[in-house]
C-alpha cells in the first residue's frame, strides 16, 4: 500500500504563487508516476500535471502550461507542483495520486481512475 501526503495549499491573491508537495511512502515501486488533480465546487475532478520517475517527462493541462512546474526529488519520494501567476479559476482542492509506471492518460477526462492511491486534499484559494 502507498500512502500520500499532500501539503502546501493556502490563500493567495491573483498573481501569487504556491508550492504544493506530495510525499509518498509505503510500498513504492521504483518506477511510478505522480499526478496532481484538482476539483472545484460543482465541477468534475481534472488532471493538472503529471510526472513519471521513469523518464521524468512532464505533462500539463492546457491552463497550467507556462504557469505551473512539476518536479520530483526521487531520493525523498516527493513531487512538487510550483504554481505561479495564480488565477481565481485555479481555486480548488488539489490532490496527488500514484500509479505504477508512466503517466499514461492522466490528464484526459476520467484519467484519474488509472491512479491507485490518493492523498488527502489541500485547499488552494486565489482571491480576485
Amino acid at each position: 500500500e502507498v500512502q500520500l501526503q499532500a501539503s502546501g495549499g493556502g490563500l493567495v491573491p491573483t498573481g501569487g504563487s504556491l508550492r504544493l508537495s506530495c510525499a509518498a511512502s509505503g510500498d513504492i515501486l521504483e518506477d511510478y508516476a505522480i499526478g496532481w488533480f484538482r476539483q472545484a465546487p460543482g465541477k468534475e475532478r481534472e488532471g493538472v500535471s503529471c510526472i513519471s520517475t521513469i523518464d521524468g517527462k512532464e505533462y500539463y493541462e492546457d491552463s497550467a502550461k507556462g504557469r505551473f512546474t512539476i518536479g520530483s526529488d526521487n531520493a525523498k519520494n516527493t513531487v512538487y507542483l510550483q504554481m505561479n501567476s495564480l488565477k481565481p479559476e485555479d481555486t480548488a482542492i488539489y490532490s496527488c495520486a500514484y500509479r505504477p509506471g508512466y503517466c499514461g492518460v492522466a490528464l484526459v477526462a476520467g484519467g484519474s481512475k488509472f491512479f491507485d492511491s490518493w492523498s488527502q486534499g489541500t485547499q488552494v484559494t486565489v482571491s480576485s
